[in-house]
């Protein structure tokens, strides 16, 4: 599970500079305030962010360079890392046949300590991205991305630059490993519908629940924040199957009973059914509330998609407030929620760690991932 692995090193690193992070402390922003550097790294820091943005839509914006220390193997690093997950994405875009139209960012900056020439910062940042077909199918998508930033800043000749950073990114992958797929899911013109009056499982419910607790990810409600009922895994390895068993499982969300293993408590927590990827998974076949429909690469996952709606004999449809789980190396290593589908029928996905609003599924994984599709019976 060497995404989980990578998630908990990330939390270890990150978390104790983040604290609280749904809340700056009003101590810490009085002190700062009183600075100089309180009014100038915040301007610098978001118009990095900004500028990073931009970059996902223009590979050549070379002033991105400008934010880094040239002569720093750790900056360097840090901006290696921006221009290649711009490579990922950009390469991602090429294989869907869709083209980035717009990216905005927001950030909050949770905690800020300066000391000299040196600046310690914890932020947050929500990403809005669009894109748009190039093709047969008309439209706009826009979809979002939330995630958790540690920062040390170095001020050189009066002038603020990142000097490290570490942050768990969703985009984060090789450019050469994206799946190859001729075909393309099937449009969908139907609403989400429920089969009976009274379902075991509400759906619509459960959709409604991703969308509102999907943290900080542009587009989620609830403030931005996670549902407080229930503990954050984010500092324990991953928070993706926490979330998705809240969907599913919550009366605000799906409803499904808790059983059979399948716990949440006030204060411990969850069962190891409810927060671990590969024992939720296990749950959901043998207690007969799920099944697996679908399982294998991206190009399978889109052709069994096709043959589904060719094939108006078929009780199942793929639908919105179905589960993915995602497969490396034989492990599950992260959940989501299906919740909706773009124009061209692609489905979308809702999830944490990090935090994911209506992203295409297979945005930010690679041709060795293996995605089971898990139908959640009515």
């Amino acid at each position: 599970m060497q995404r989980t692995l990578k998630a908990l090193l990330i939390a270890i690193l990150v978390m104790p500079l983040l604290g609280g992070w749904t809340r700056t402390p009003a101590r810490a922003s009085a002190e700062s305030s009183e600075t100089t550097e309180s009014k100038e790294i915040p301007r610098f820091l978001q118009e990095l962010f900004e500028d990073r943005a931009q970059l996902l839509l223009d590979p050549n914006a070379a002033h991105i360079q400008d934010h880094y220390l040239r002569d720093n193997r750790y900056s360097r690093h840090a901006l290696s890392h921006e221009l290649e997950r711009t490579e990922y994405i950009q390469a991602w875009a090429k294989e869907r046949r869709v083209k980035f139209v717009n990216a905005e960012s927001s950030i909050r900056i949770v905690r800020l300590k300066v000391e000299g020439e040196t600046a310690k910062v914890s932020l947050v940042q929500s990403l809005k991205l669009g894109y748009e077909y190039l093709d047969k199918y008309p439209g706009h998508h826009d979809f979002g991305i939330g995630t958790r930033h540690a920062i040390k800043l170095h001020k050189h000749n009066n002038i603020w630059y990142l000097e490290r950073e570490w942050y768990l990114d969703p985009l984060e992958e090789n450019p050469q490993t994206i799946q190859k797929c001729d075909l393309d899911f099937p449009p969908r013109n139907t609403p989400l519908l429920q089969p009976k009056d009274k379902p075991r499982y509400n759906r619509q419910q459960a959709v409604e629940y991703a969308n509102k607790y999907a943290g900080l990810a542009w587009g989620a409600g609830n403030q931005h924040r996670y549902n407080r009922k229930y503990l954050d895994y984010n500092s324990q390895g991953g928070d993706c199957t926490n979330f998705s068993s809240q969907a599913i499982g919550d009366k605000e969300g799906g409803r499904l009973r808790m059983r059979g293993g399948w716990h949440y408590y006030d204060r411990s927590g969850g069962s190891a059914a409810w927060v671990r990827t590969d024992s939720f998974r296990g749950f959901l076949v043998h207690s007969g509330y799920g099944t697996v429909v679908a399982h294998g690469d991206f190009a399978r996952i889109v052709k069994f998609a096709n043959e589904l709606q060719q094939d108006e004999s078929q009780l199942y449809k793929l639908q919105a407030g179905d589960l993915i789980a995602y497969q490396i190396k034989g492990d599950i290593d992260h959940f989501s929620i299906i919740t909706g589908f773009d124009q061209s029928g692609y489905p979308l996905v809702n999830s944490h760690t990090a935090d994911r609003f209506q992203v295409p599924f297979d945005l930010g994984w690679d041709k060795y991932t293996k995605y089971q599709v898990i139908h959640i019976r009515d």
